[in-house]
């Protein structure tokens, strides 16, 4: 595990209005690209809305890349089409993890760290970094690019590798 910083836990919650690639409705997947792996979500079928509630793991060597995300329309027959793409910037929530909090002393659902929607961060709203049954995670909602409308509800979380420390 040379060089890697931990194992990034993806919760893919669910999708907010996403476009119409179908005629009425689309079959929306998820695709999260990280230092060349890839890994998706399940196909959820004729939902605009859809509720994944899949979690998606990546392994994490350099807390700078941003995870993108992209959304696609399954195709039976034809190319998937895409339906907007975003990136995740996870240096605010490895900056958190950094500053080593004593987490025995900090009450469950106490928010961290909150971060503001900015040009280039894709956040449609506030995000909050918070202690959740012992675990530091950041909730967050992605407006998707390239795209007519549409948002994704995420979480992330950093497993850090054995004995090693988020000094990089």
């Amino acid at each position: 595990m040379e060089g890697v910083l931990g194992l990034l836990k993806l919760r893919v919650k669910r999708g907010i209005n996403l476009a119409v690639r179908d005629t009425k409705t689309s079959d929306p997947y998820l695709v999260a690209t990280l230092d060349g792996q890839k890994t998706k979500t399940k196909v959820i079928k004729g939902n605009c809305n859809p509720v994944w509630d899949d979690e998606l793991t990546l392994t994490m060597r350099d807390p700078t890349t941003p995870v993108s995300i992209a959304v696609y329309d399954r195709d039976r027959f034809s190319n998937d089409d895409s339906m907007g793409v975003a990136d995740i910037d996870v240096k605010p929530y490895i900056d958190c993890l950094r500053k080593g909090l004593d987490l025995k002393n900090i009450p469950n659902g106490t928010k961290l760290e909150r971060v503001q929607p900015k040009k280039n961060n894709y956040l449609a709203d506030e995000s909050c970094i918070m202690l959740e049954d012992g675990k530091i995670v950041q909730d967050m909602v992605v407006r998707l690019k390239d795209v007519e409308c549409g948002e994704v509800v995420l979480q992330i979380e950093l497993i850090p590798v054995a004995g090693r420390k988020l000094h990089v």
